[in-house]
């Protein structure tokens, strides 16, 4: 009886065979490439997106601010814009925190 379980314990020390080295990197590069579709790719697209609408920014158009603040570009440096708020109000902004277009804030609200 004493051997049916020695024998068994042999049986269990068997070696799977052999894998490549380079097989156990597969899970990571395909963890790589979900991620690079998933986040990376559609944020570079944001910001070239984003990039082109500032570089696009004259006077007169309607803008927001990421704070939120409405206003109309009156003028524009290298990098800061000048927008006027309602109340004939004119601020100046950093144009890297200008968000986007408010018109299309507008447009989304109508749909």
């Amino acid at each position: 009886m004493l051997d049916l379980f020695i024998s068994s314990a042999h049986a269990q020390t068997a070696q799977a065979p052999a894998q490549p080295a380079w097989m156990s990197f597969i899970p990571f590069v395909l963890i790589f490439v979900v991620m690079y579709f998933l986040m990376i790719r559609p944020q570079k697209k944001r910001m070239e997106e984003e990039q082109s609408f500032l570089n696009k920014l004259s006077h007169g158009d309607e803008v927001y601010t990421k704070s939120g603040i409405l206003g109309k570009v009156t003028g524009i440096a290298e990098k800061v814009v000048t927008i006027e708020l309602e109340g004939g109000t004119r601020m100046k902004v950093l144009k890297s925190h200008i968000g986007g277009s408010a018109s299309a804030i507008f447009s989304e609200a109508k749909k």
